[in-house]
């Protein structure tokens, strides 16, 4: 199973990475802030991923790594 880590700190809340999600599981934590006071994005159901990495292609900030 692939996995997702976001460096959250560095998150500025661009949205680009849910935009590229295929399966739509990347989101951004609304009930959160960074210590940038933007809320960073999350995987919901990791289970769901495929691995793809589209996520962390269109990351402009490098933000999110992807393991298979």
């Amino acid at each position: 199973m692939p996995s997702v880590l976001f460096r959250e700190e560095r998150c500025k809340g661009c949205r680009l990475c849910t935009a590229a999600c295929p399966v739509g599981i990347v989101v951004m934590d609304e009930g959160r802030l960074n210590a940038q006071g933007f809320q960073p994005a999350v995987v919901t159901e990791m289970d769901k991923c495929r691995g793809c990495a589209f996520c962390a292609r269109v990351c402009p900030d490098l933000v999110i790594d992807v393991e298979r």
